[in-house]
């Protein structure tokens, strides 16, 4: 776009020029001839040898009057022009006026005229009209020049260049172009598409070398992100391996405890060291979920966890809309819900999850009656092991990991999660998941 409006601005630059030089040229190809005829013919009347023309076109005709009335459209370029004419040429005019005037049909002086003179001035359409008046009462000498209506001509021959210098500058460019923007939009969906330990092959190396070198370096950088995720799960699996053995060969242990508080204090610290153990295993490999996507109805999800809370008598009520079905990956999206509705029983003493279904996207909401977050921190505590020291303590929080987990699984689905409080006391914690399709 930006090489054809700089094609344009210089073609009408061009026409600018072009117009101004045919204007000066045909200014000078009438007056010149114009101004050469009437020396002549003051020089005839001087001598006594001059005659009123019969066929006035071209020719000069002594006047009594100015036939130019005064609301004819007058000529002033061509007056100044016939004036600078004269002057060089030793004559002394008076009053100079021109205009132009069309030529009718049926012009009496048409039929004096050959029949190709009488259709070239039909075909012309207008002439100019020169008068100069000589001096002390010498009456006004007269001319008739044809004049053409239009540069219709020249304004077709420039436009047929402005075509062919388009289709010569342009095409070749927009086919540059394509050569280059077609590997490239290759390169930006398969960015956006990339997902680590996807079975996916490598781009095609096409287009100008540079671009050859982008695409060449992207499948190099997507072997090595590959790797090392893989490398990255090797290691989170032996060290969850390394971890829990001996939690267990604790738990195990602990049995022989006698004071039953102890025994059940105890089992209770690995039980959060093991939970500890799988939020961190989790959001360490959430980029590369073994779940598949899987269409989900969201209301029966809710309602699932919902009902695993109430069966140990945990105060979790549900309402819900209708059946929305989304596609999202179920062990993940379960998981995000219950992480919330345990913040909300932890730090509220209850929960109220409800499912709110739009056009646009479906929404879960956990209300909770507790003391709610300061507007400071509601953002910051979505990140990992982040904890509210005035509620989230040993007794009552965790590690600091279950909203980064929730946050993690919901945008990993294409969502966004919230939290929000509420103006009579409560905080609200959204889950808002888009409506595909």
């Amino acid at each position: 776009m930006l090489v054809a409006l700089a094609l344009f601005v210089a073609q009408a630059i061009n026409f600018a020029v072009i117009f101004e030089a045919r204007r000066q040229t045909r200014l000078q190809a009438i007056v010149g001839p114009a101004a050469a005829r009437i020396a002549d013919a003051e020089d005839r009347i001087a001598t006594g040898r001059f005659r009123q023309p019969i066929i006035l076109r071209g020719r000069v005709q002594l006047q009594a009057d100015d036939p130019i009335g005064e609301t004819a459209t007058r000529r002033s370029d061509v007056e100044s022009a016939l004036r600078r004419e004269l002057t060089e040429l030793g004559i002394g005019a008076g009053a100079i006026t021109s205009a132009t005037e069309a030529i009718a049909p049926d012009d009496p002086r048409l039929r004096l005229m050959s029949p190709r003179q009488a259709a070239r001035l039909r075909r012309v359409g207008t002439e100019l009209v020169l008068a100069v008046e000589r001096g002390a009462g010498g009456g006004w000498l007269v001319q008739r020049l044809p004049l053409p209506r239009s540069d219709r001509a020249l304004i077709a021959t420039l436009i047929g260049q402005t075509i062919v210098l388009y289709v010569i500058v342009l095409l070749p460019m927009l086919w540059a172009a394509r050569r280059i923007s077609q590997p490239l939009q290759a390169l930006t969906v398969a960015a956006r598409q990339f997902r680590p330990g996807d079975a996916a092959s490598p781009l095609d190396e096409r287009g100008p070398p540079d671009v050859r070198a982008v695409i060449a370096a992207f499948n190099q950088l997507r072997l090595r992100v590959s790797a090392m995720l893989e490398e990255k799960d090797r290691m989170l699996g032996a060290i969850g391996h390394d971890l829990r053995t001996p939690l267990a060969a604790l738990r195990v242990r602990i049995e022989s405890v006698e004071d039953d508080e102890d025994r059940a204090r105890m089992a209770e610290t690995i039980a959060e060291m093991n939970r500890t153990l799988d939020d961190i295993l989790s959001l360490a490999r959430l980029g590369r979920p073994s779940e598949p996507m899987a269409a989900v109805d969201m209301a029966a999800l809710v309602d699932a966890v919902v009902d695993d809370f109430v069966a140990i008598g945990t105060p979790v009520s549900f309402s819900g809309e209708g059946r929305v079905t989304l596609s999202v990956r179920p062990s993940l999206m379960r998981r995000a819900v219950r992480n919330l509705i345990e913040n909300a029983v932890k730090y509220g003493g209850s929960a109220d999850v409800r499912l709110e279904v739009t056009k646009e996207a479906v929404a879960i909401i956990v209300a909770d009656q507790g003391p709610g977050i300061p507007p400071d921190k509601l953002d910051a505590v979505f990140d990992a092991f982040t904890r509210l020291e005035t509620s989230r303590n040993r007794d009552t929080g965790g590690a600091g990991l279950g909203l980064a987990l929730a946050r993690a699984i919901v945008r990993e689905a294409g969502g966004e999660i919230s939290l929000a409080n509420r103006a009579g006391g409560g905080l609200d914690a959204t889950i808002t998941l888009p409506r595909r399709g």
